[in-house]
């Protein structure tokens, strides 16, 4: 499935198709938080190493299924991810809050 997601959140998949940290971390705001896993990070420093991690220690690929619009900013993808876990490939779900153009919260469940 191939939809036009908020800008932000395609320079996000992109450079996870890439596998380039720097990328990847470029659409967040400065004091984004990341739930995944079940465990927030706040903040660059912690969204980086939380990037810098989970690439290097699954590989993850990122297939789209669905996208939903919750409005006020927020945009939910449902999608597959494959890589180097136990289980893959597993279905989860993204709920993104995009604010001024960058990426203030993202929950991985």
């Amino acid at each position: 499935m191939k939809a036009k997601l908020p800008d932000p959140l395609e320079a996000y998949f992109s450079a996870l198709d890439r596998g380039d940290v720097n990328a990847m971390l470029a659409p967040f705001a400065a004091d984004a938080a990341v739930t995944d896993e079940g465990k927030t990070r706040r903040g660059r420093a912690a969204v980086r190493e939380w990037i810098r991690e989970t690439t290097e220690k699954y590989h993850p690929a990122f297939e789209l299924v669905d996208v939903a619009d919750e409005g006020v900013g927020t945009t939910v993808l449902t999608g597959l991810v494959s890589g180097t876990f136990p289980g893959s490939p597993v279905r989860l779900r993204y709920s993104f809050k995009v604010d001024a153009g960058k990426i203030a919260r993202l929950e991985i469940t």
